[in-house]
């Protein structure tokens, strides 16, 4: 069989049946993460601006996460795509620098709650053997990011999920596959600009896998040879890799048991030195005019990612990819809060004073996908030196957040969705989420919400 079939195949046909128990644990831990980070990302910054926009855009019957009213599927899609992913707070793959579960979770839930017949089980079904695509494809990858990977590769992991919840044919996947490429999009520039575009990026990529899915349903075609061919996913949006190399992992390797939480609204490449520095600051009782200076020593990923310095009239989107800026706000509040690059926050003297006293460079490594080794020193202003080691990031399989950890982080960010909710409804949600694979209904998710 050839690779592509392989991919395909994997996510029509595998039975629920075949998926291993530390496979469906980890689904109902990160899709428990994914829907509460999604309500928080209801009120996020961009949020208002792009729901007006949407009312535009046609009325429909779909609810969407965190806020009352109803969408086409499609736009329904979107907007729970922008709410996953606008606060830095869902999930990540680190080996393949993929936010798996967002653009899969975001367009799963929008083919849920258009059909409610379709079980928990086969969503938790469909998004466990998507992550495994989406994934596949950045582990493949032989070069860093020039296209925003998370969106691309989660269009196409999204496209086949959601085909496989609606009862495609097996013989409509290749169609579903090329139609989900020819509309994959969205660059690193967005990162570096610290644009609202970025999560917008997941956002249309959610879009764009349910109207791959309409368009193969109706009947029209795309191409084919989408991932090795001339103008294919691995010599355009990625400089090398192959299809061979993602099927070789499929059904050994369950992607969704490699998922790493993000304990702070900042990103995936900020928890090492955050993790660091609050630890610190706790054992050692340090406030903001405790230190001197902060320096780190991290990865040519990471320190592309959020080594960029603090600057005046810096957005909210740039600013929680600012690690010298989180790591003011770190010491002066002792947390990382969803709002907190608010303006008050953003103006703030000392911050950015203190922002200034942190330096970060790039260490040895020269992988340009790794995320760690990591180092930091916290130099206090009584000459004390704090130094530390960070060999893997708060939240990943091989430091994980704890089961008390994760279940407060989903009640903290549920408690900032946009359509208030009271403590009541955040349980009954987190009981459905964690007993997902037994729901009659997937929708339920949204019956809880009384959306």
């Amino acid at each position: 069989m050839d690779p592509r079939s392989a991919l395909l195949d994997h996510v029509a046909l595998t039975p629920a049946s075949d998926i291993p128990a530390e496979a469906w644990a980890a689904a109902r831990v990160f899709i428990l993460d994914t829907v509460g980070v999604g309500l928080a990302g209801s009120t996020a910054a961009g949020a208002d601006e792009l729901v007006a926009s949407a009312q535009s855009w046609g009325e429909g019957a779909i609810p969407i996460l965190g806020r009352a009213g109803t969408y086409p599927q499609s736009t329904a899609g979107l907007l729970n795509g922008f709410f996953i992913h606008n606060l830095e707070w869902d999930a990540v793959h680190e080996p393949a620098v993929v936010h798996a579960m967002s653009v899969i979770t975001a367009a799963c839930l929008s083919e849920a709650a258009k059909s409610p017949a379709i079980r928990g089980q086969d969503f938790a079904a469909a998004i466990i053997l998507g992550v495994d695509i989406a994934s596949g494809l950045g582990v493949a990858a032989d070069s860093g990011l020039r296209f925003f990977r998370p969106a691309n590769a989660g269009t196409i992991g999204a496209a086949l999920a959601v085909a496989r919840l609606r009862g495609l044919p097996r013989a409509h996947f290749d169609d579903v596959l090329g139609l989900a490429y020819s509309q994959v999009s969205g660059t690193m520039q967005a990162h570096v600009e610290g644009s609202i575009t970025l999560p917008l990026q997941v956002a249309i990529g959610s879009r764009s896998a349910i109207t791959a899915v309409d368009m193969a349903e109706a009947g029209l075609s795309g191409p084919h040879d989408v991932l090795d061919g001339p103008f294919g996913y691995f010599k355009i949006v990625e400089d090398g890799g192959s299809a061979a190399a993602v099927a070789e992992r499929l059904g050994s390797q369950w992607a969704v048991t490699q998922l790493s939480h993000k304990p702070y609204p900042s990103g995936r490449a900020s928890p090492a030195t955050l993790e660091y520095v609050l630890r610190q600051s706790r054992e050692h009782d340090l406030r903001l005019e405790d230190v001197a200076k902060i320096d780190g020593a991290v990865t040519p990923l990471i320190h592309r990612l959020v080594a960029r310095p603090y600057k005046p009239g810096m957005t909210p989107a740039y600013a929680r990819l600012c690690l010298p800026y989180l790591c003011a706000l770190a010491l002066r509040d002792g947390v990382i809060s969803p709002d907190a690059p608010s303006d008050e926050n953003l103006s703030d003297p000392m911050l950015a004073d203190f922002a200034g006293r942190v330096d970060i460079k790039v260490n040895t490594i020269t992988d340009p996908n790794a995320m760690v080794p990591q180092a930091c020193a916290i130099t206090l202003k009584n000459g004390e030196v704090l130094q530390g080691d960070m060999p893997h990031i708060y939240g990943a399989p091989d430091f994980p957040m704890r089961e008390a950890a994760y279940l407060e982080k989903f009640r903290f960010a549920a408690s900032f969705s946009h359509r208030n909710l009271s403590a009541e409804t955040i349980g009954t949600l987190e009981t459905a989420l964690l007993d997902i694979d037994t729901q009659d209904s997937a929708a339920t998710i949204f019956t809880v919400l009384g959306a």
